[in-house]
């Protein structure tokens, strides 16, 4: 998987929108597939004009909970989205993904600014669905 940085780097050499755009959808098709059970009700996040799915794993070792995610869309664009949030809160600790501002990371790209108000709400319902579950995994977890 891309780790933000290297996203965040690979962001900053492309200047054009269109460039940036085939990165996003570029991004998507990197993206762990997604089983097709797990393209479930329960797995499908609310307030997506697209169909989104996050798949949640919850991975307890030593020290605290590790949230790892799988994520799909029937969207192009979307699913670049999703591998975005993916490399930012997979794979951390439920206080990692609270103290991870994804939609100012989105906003430093520049994304924001390019998405149809319909796709930034679209986000906003993915970045809150990860921290609810962030939430309930500190919750379980003290």
């Amino acid at each position: 998987m891309t780790t933000i940085d290297e996203i965040r780097d690979n962001f900053e050499i492309l200047d054009d929108w269109d460039d940036r755009y085939r990165y996003v959808i570029e991004l998507g098709r990197t993206l762990e597939p997604l089983p097709e059970a797990e393209h479930s009700a329960a797995n499908k996040v609310q307030g997506c004009v697209s169909q989104v799915w996050l798949s949640k794993r919850i991975e307890r070792g030593n020290g605290a909970p590790v949230l790892k995610y799988l994520g799909d869309s029937d969207a192009h664009i979307v699913r670049g989205l999703v591998a975005i949030l993916l490399s930012l809160y997979s794979g951390r600790t439920p206080q990692e993904i609270l103290s991870t501002d994804a939609i100012a990371v989105f906003d430093e790209f520049g994304l924001r600014d390019h998405l149809t108000p319909q796709r930034s709400n679209g986000l906003r319902s993915m970045v809150e669905r990860i921290r609810v579950d962030a939430k309930e995994a500190l919750a379980e977890a003290s």
